[in-house]
């Protein structure tokens, strides 16, 4: 039995950095979930056009974001280490070379968009909507390399408050414009989903603004490097952290692909498949943004753990985040069996929808046991320096969820039903595997010892 008394101080350090990052990211979530209400009622196709859009341009973003993974993991590491020179020349290097990626991103969702979503199978009616989303929210590809390098920095001193800030700020200006462009509000014309996008766009901005000040202005941040530090940061050390992030990276990318495969499939039920997995999935992410809030925040406290060569703290921390987690499950799983109606009803007026979409609540609530495991133990071993598990375990995983997919949806022909058994599959599979090499971590005698001769070298 899990006694908190033992793992009040692992607690305390975890919910310091995991707090305002779930406060954080429940904010752009709530945010999100209201966009989705505007669209739906605006037009149930939106919610369609929203959930072909959002994978394949939000998967490129998660790039963007994981492969300042690596820089996370080397100066938390080094951190624990006391080792203050590598911390600098590994943040100034993220900060001076991280936008290369990004920038290519933005010309590639701004000017070329439409075989993406041909491939995807986008019908011809939503092919345009989806365009209009691509090219109005490509500026915001122009922030991204520099927001995840200063959450890394946030991040890893222990001070992640502004991030919250920053996301107040982005959602309640962003659902403002939504409400003004989507409908027509003000004087403005109705712009549907192109609104949605042009509204999201400035709100993107306005908030990086704030971050941009907060980060240089803030007295608490540790391991920010100063601007000579920036300077002289070679190319070098960023190849190095990359090439820990790539992993991260690709991991996402076979993730997102694997769901790109999934919209695939929904697309071949019938044109509104995609908007009732992307509506219960919306509902979904909420508990999955407050799970990978301690995920992040488990990944920073086990990579300090690796670099003072603490294994107590390395298992206490794991221990602790997921305790909360199956917290979190329980509490989505007793929603989903009391209020599933009512839920989906948020997001659509479609009586159709909402009469038999409530059943895949419970389906996720499930699910979500399985998936903060492997949320959880995978941010462990990130934070060991083992980056490339989590990649590979992550391949066979995509392979497993299409070919289930397959088979239920096309064999057995379970419909949307048949998406959903498949995922709750995959994250089951893999959390299995995952949990077996962090209990293999754990009992390996010399494992920090290890990582105490790679940090010195």
């Amino acid at each position: 039995m899990f006694n908190f008394k033992n793992y009040k101080d692992y607690l305390k350090r975890l919910l310091i950095i995991a707090v305002p990052m779930i406060l954080s990211h429940l904010i752009n979530q709530l945010q999100m979930l209201i966009d989705r209400i505007f669209l739906g009622h605006a037009d149930t196709l939106y919610m369609s056009v929203l959930g072909n859009v959002s994978f394949p341009v939000w998967t490129t973003m998660a790039v963007c974001f994981s492969i300042s993974t690596g820089a996370s993991i080397l100066i938390s590491q080094n951190v624990g280490a006391d080792n203050k020179e590598k911390v600098e020349e590994f943040a100034g290097s993220l900060i001076k070379y991280n936008n290369i990626l990004p920038l290519g991103l933005f010309f590639l969702w701004f000017f070329a968009s439409k075989p993406v979503y041909r491939l995807m199978g986008v019908s011809e009616n939503l092919l345009p909507m989806c365009e209009d989303y691509s090219r109005y929210y490509a500026p915001v590809f122009i922030l991204v390399g520099f927001y995840a390098s200063f959450m890394v920095i946030f991040q890893t001193s222990n001070h992640t408050k502004h991030l919250a800030i920053s996301s107040f700020i982005r959602s309640v200006l962003n659902i403002f414009l939504d409400w003004v462009l989507i409908f027509g509000k003000l004087g403005f014309p109705a712009m549907g989903i192109k609104g949605a996008a042009i509204g999201t766009t400035i709100a993107e901005y306005a908030g990086g603004i704030y971050t941009l000040i907060a980060f240089y202005k803030s007295r608490k941040l540790g391991t920010r490097p100063n601007f000579a530090a920036i300077l002289r940061s070679r190319f070098k050390s960023y190849l190095h952290s990359a090439k820990l992030g790539i992993n991260t990276a690709l991991e996402d990318l076979f993730w997102n692909l694997g769901n790109l495969a999934i919209i695939r499939i929904l697309n071949s039920i019938n044109e509104l498949a995609a908007g009732i997995y992307t509506i219960v999935f919306g509902v979904e992410i909420i508990a999955v943004v407050v799970i990978g809030s301690l995920g992040s925040g488990t990944m920073t406290l086990s990579s300090e753990a690796v670099g003072k060569h603490d294994l107590k703290l390395y298992r206490g921390i794991t221990r602790t985040a997921y305790f909360l987690c199956i917290l979190i499950a329980l509490a989505m799983v007793v929603t989903a069996l009391l209020f599933p109606q009512q839920i989906i009803a948020i997001f659509t007026k479609d009586e159709g929808i909402i009469a038999t979409s409530g059943i895949y609540l419970l389906f996720i609530g499930i699910n979500l046991f399985s998936k903060a495991g492997n949320i959880i133990v995978g941010n462990v071993i990130r934070g060991s320096g083992d980056t490339r598990w989590m990649f590979f375990t992550q391949i066979f995983g995509t392979f497993f969820v299409v070919a289930m997919a397959c088979l239920f949806v096309f064999g057995l022909k379970l419909g949307i039903t048949g998406v959903f058994l498949a995922v709750m599959s995959d994250e089951a599979v893999r959390f299995i595997i995952n949990t077996l090499k962090y209990k293999r971590i754990c009992k390996s005698a010399d494992f920090f010892e290890k990582r105490k001769e790679h940090l010195s070298a």
